[in-house]
């Protein structure tokens, strides 16, 4: 029986393009304590041609959690940044609220 991180990368074969399984393929990356991995799919998908705003959000999450706030704070910048040039004022305020309480821990 395959896992869903082998049963994703299996369909990632057929579709390298699929911005969502791609998206799943790094949160799966993220759940298996894969984090540097997880962190390079993201950053690809903010990459993408419109940006993929949730990745923004998720890296910057995953950055946090790994210690590393000043790198989070650049992907949230860019991500609110990019959620509004897309219309996605829902998704820059979330990253904006998110960004606000960064002002608590470390530089």
């Amino acid at each position: 029986m395959s896992t869903r991180l082998e049963r994703i990368e299996a369909m990632l074969v057929d579709e390298p393009h699929d911005s969502f399984l791609r998206y799943s393929l790094a949160l799966e990356l993220r759940n298996a304590g894969r984090n540097e991995e997880s962190l390079q799919r993201l950053s690809e998908l903010t990459k993408d041609d419109p940006p993929h705003i949730s990745a923004f959000f998720m890296a910057a999450q995953q950055l946090v959690e790994l210690d590393r706030v000043a790198e989070a704070r650049t992907y949230l910048r860019e991500g609110i940044e990019q959620a509004r040039a897309q219309g996605d004022s829902h998704a820059a305020a979330e990253m904006s609220e998110y960004l606000s309480t960064l002002g608590e821990f470390g530089e």
